[in-house]
């Protein structure tokens, strides 16, 4: 097994832009969807509490809207540390745009921080180590886990399978009938490692056109059988 600290990391568009041209001979869907949406944007966030505090602040919001209310978090709470949100009422931070639960999620990592949690340091732990680290938290789960491993961490393995949005997009890039679950889509993802995360980065991509998030794309003929992808993964061992 690859140490940990020998891990790839993604932290340029030239980082990105490798895991493109790799993807593409690997994958055929990803190759097709590529032509269609173009190279992924980069999409790093800070490590640490403030990486984390923008992935809460932008849950179940479109971009667009996570950016505005992102921008007003950052304001409100200056700097962005758990000792400064902590000192902020919960009226303040819903003026800022964030619902109760968010608030509470948000308490919840600062208080975590306050009593020991390294937000920092998981970047050099286990991905497990990260999920459990993290899941402790209240409000913080598997998905929030998984997009602080790709955004925050940067690691290029990464990947997001229970993230909506990649379920569709993978759904109509690969010509499925039905949109695959968490467990078929991490079935689905294991011919993409080791750039797992840029495999999610172009799937984000492919979503937001039209062919992407909607009816499956008239040019999709390649089909893909979930079956196959399972013996894939058999054979290889691999597992999460």
């Amino acid at each position: 097994m690859k140490r940990i600290n020998e891990s790839r990391i993604i932290e340029t568009h030239a980082d990105i832009r490798a895991g493109v041209r790799i993807l593409r001979r690997k994958c055929p869907h990803l190759r097709r969807a590529h032509d269609q949406a173009g190279d992924p944007p980069l999409r790093r966030y800070a490590p640490g509490f403030e990486g984390l505090a923008r992935i809460i602040v932008g849950q179940q919001l479109s971009i667009a809207s996570a950016e505005a209310i992102w921008r007003r978090v950052s304001i409100t709470v200056t700097p962005m540390k758990p000792a400064s949100l902590s000192r902020l009422t919960d009226e303040d931070l819903r003026a800022a745009g964030l619902s109760r639960a968010k608030v509470r999620t948000l308490r919840a990592i600062a208080e975590a921080v306050d009593n020991g949690l390294n937000l920092e340091k998981l970047a050099a732990e286990p991905e497990d180590a990260v999920h459990e680290a993290l899941t402790a938290v209240h409000g913080v789960g598997p998905w929030t886990a998984d997009i602080f491993l790709l955004f925050c961490i940067g690691r290029a393995d990464a990947f997001a399978a229970g993230d909506l949005a990649l379920q569709i997009a993978t759904r109509n890039a690969l010509g499925l009938k039905e949109r695959p679950s968490r467990e078929e889509l991490l079935t689905i993802a294991d011919r993409w490692r080791p750039w797992r995360g840029v495999a999610a980065r172009m799937l984000w991509n492919f979503y937001m056109l039209p062919q992407g998030r909607g009816k499956v794309c008239e040019d999709t003929r390649i089909t893909s059988n979930l079956a196959d992808g399972r013996k894939h993964a058999a054979a290889r061992g691999n597992g999460r």
